[in-house]
């Protein structure tokens, strides 16, 4: 796959460090585990269309990762 654009955006340092330890027990790098974890938030989104971010936004509400 070809990768021609770049995207940069802050994130909480919880989040940061969240992904971090996934991608060290995934063997993977960080830029991988951001990407797979976009692309599973695409594909679930267009299976269910709007409802997909309300409902995640309504479950991730004071569970936020740690």
């Amino acid at each position: 796959m070809h990768k021609d654009e770049r995207i940069g955006f802050r994130v909480p340092a919880r989040v940061k460090r969240a992904l971090v330890q996934i991608a060290k027990a995934e063997g993977r790098s960080l830029a991988q585990v951001c990407e797979i974890f976009l692309k599973s938030g695409i594909v679930s989104y267009k299976k269910q269309g709007p409802k997909f971010m309300k409902v995640f936004l309504s479950e991730l509400e004071g569970n936020e990762p740690s």
